[in-house]
């Protein structure tokens, strides 16, 4: 993010959005727009922007973009669809440049069917050696081919596999409906597996790295709220148990949605948002709060480690989409899991900015009303963590907030780390976050090492001072053992974390041994 001029704040651009000025240049007119058309549309005095299909005039948004001009420069005048999916693919631009549409893509001429590329994919694989072949498992799988078993040897194993990863079936009783989904996925657990049952709307979706399989019907009849999910880790079989409100026979499970059975790239679902409950708000510092949120009794969603949420919010008639990292309800320094760490409850830990709209607007939230919450997003691995033998954490203000859950896991469940050790930087001493419950684990802990830097102290601050540096960084980020394998974490403001990994880099540390918490 990038310092903005007085006057161009979220709300501002809102304020200009509705004041029927005209922002596209064509007096409402909406205009179908060739390549050669977009690509003159390419300065920051006249910039064009493609999105999906659609174009926008985005040179008045310029100074009002969080991310600075530069930014969207590099898009001008080209399909900017992959470089904003990379960046913030949970913004809703639609809502957020409504006003700035100049029109859609022209259509280009329709290239061959995908059953005829699937094809040609095929002719492909059996010049594969066989031994080779399962290298292009995640390839072939993207096409969406389920008619292969007709082909060579070759290409009847490697659809094979397809099926095996991916299918689902489903039984009834008298009083109870059952979806199975088989995956063959060896490591499933309940952090890879989304349910959400509203109303008739059923919809699962099983995770596998950056790709995720989808089961999504509308339900032939009415079900009670409460479902239950069973896994069977071993051989990665899921079963979602609906119970019938009215016990008749089920003639289908329900009309499918638009992505039912795909097994596609993540990037390419889009969000899914489901309405949570606020069940409490506690002060933990004099800006910063917990917020208990409570997933309603139809969903099924557990936020692995490392991994963050969108909060989305109806602000001055425009969506306004936040992400946050879900902390523990406080750190459990008996190594027990918390009482209402349940699956049922997401906590996040929010700074509320005086001048900010969002955290403004959740600050304003009664106890009982709702908020739409994202599904989970990050790359983060926690294998990452089990092959380390030292864990280092560099935090900055909220940027603490992934290294709760990621604390927790470290000193519970890996047992090869000898060391772990949290470099916390915040302003000023009423800034630090759950400074005493930090204390008190590391006195907990032998292998845990809180160190407080504070750029803002106060004259009887007796601690180190100052912002992340190379020379503080060479200070304190070190080795246990010479060549000991190591991880670092760092999250806070993007100077912040963009800073540290250069010093990080400097210091002699590889890009593998650096995560960077961005959202």
């Amino acid at each position: 993010q990038v310092p903005l001029k007085p006057g161009r704040s979220l709300m501002d651009w809102i304020r200009l959005t509705k004041s029927g000025k005209d922002l596209t240049g064509l007096k409402g007119r909406l205009v179908e727009v060739t390549e050669d058309e977009l690509s003159k549309h390419n300065k920051k005095e006249d910039c064009w922007i493609c999105i999906r299909g659609f174009v926008y005039n985005v040179t008045p948004y310029m100074e009002y973009h969080p991310g600075g001009e530069d930014e969207l420069m590099k898009a001008a005048g080209t399909d900017g669809t992959d470089l904003f999916d990379q960046v913030h693919r949970w913004v809703n631009y639609e809502s957020m440049l409504k006003e700035c549409l100049v029109g859609r893509m022209a259509v280009k001429p329709i290239g061959a069917p995908k059953e005829l590329k699937a094809f040609a994919y095929i002719n492909f694989l059996q010049q594969i050696p066989e031994d080779e072949i399962v290298v292009y498992l995640k390839t072939f799988v993207t096409l969406g081919v389920k008619y292969v078993l007709i082909c060579p040897k070759k290409v009847y194993f490697f659809s094979l596999l397809y099926f095996l990863f991916y299918s689902y079936d489903w039984f009834q009783t008298d009083s109870s409906v059952t979806i199975v989904i088989y995956t063959k996925q060896k490591d499933m657990n309940a952090e890879l597996v989304i349910v959400d049952c509203q109303d008739k709307r059923l919809r699962g979706e099983i995770i596998m790295d950056d790709h995720s399989y989808l089961v999504e019907v509308d339900l032939d009849h009415a079900v009670s709220e409460d479902v239950a999910v069973n896994i069977s880790e071993k051989v990665g079989k899921v079963e979602i148990i609906l119970n019938k409100k009215d016990n008749v026979h089920w003639k289908m499970l329900g009309q499918p949605w638009e992505g039912h059975d795909t097994f596609i790239k993540r990037t390419d679902r889009g969000l899914f948002y489901r309405k949570c409950k606020l069940v409490s708000k506690t002060e933990v510092t004099h800006d910063t709060k917990l917020f208990c949120l409570m997933l309603p009794k139809g969903t099924h969603l557990r936020v692995p480690t490392g991994q963050h949420v969108y909060l989305k919010q109806i602000i001055a008639g425009t969506e306004v989409v936040k992400p946050y990292t879900p902390v523990l309800p406080f750190l459990p320094l008996d190594f027990q899991e918390p009482p209402l760490h349940d699956g049922v409850h997401i906590y996040l830990m929010i700074k509320i900015y005086s001048h900010g709209l969002f955290t403004q607007a959740l600050d304003h939230l009664q106890i009982g009303d709702c908020i739409s919450v994202s599904n989970p997003e990050g790359n983060f691995k926690k294998s990452q963590v089990q092959t380390s033998e030292d864990l280092l954490l560099l935090a900055g203000g909220t940027g603490f907030t992934p290294m709760v859950k990621l604390l927790n896991f470290a000193l519970t469940e890996v047992s090869c780390l000898r060391t772990v050790k949290l470099i916390f930087f915040n302003k000023t001493e009423d800034d630090i976050l759950w400074r005493n419950q930090l204390e008190q684990l590391a006195l907990k802990d032998e292998r845990f090492e809180v160190q407080f830097i504070l750029s803002q102290p106060s004259k009887d601050w007796v601690g180190k001072q100052g912002k992340i540096s190379s020379s503080l960084l060479s200070e304190f980020v070190k080795r246990s053992r010479r060549n000991s394998k190591v991880l670092i974490c760092i999250c806070g403001p993007p100077p912040f974390t963009e800073q540290g990994v250069q010093y990080l880099k400097d210091l002699g540390y590889s890009q593998e041994e650096i995560h960077a918490f961005t959202a």
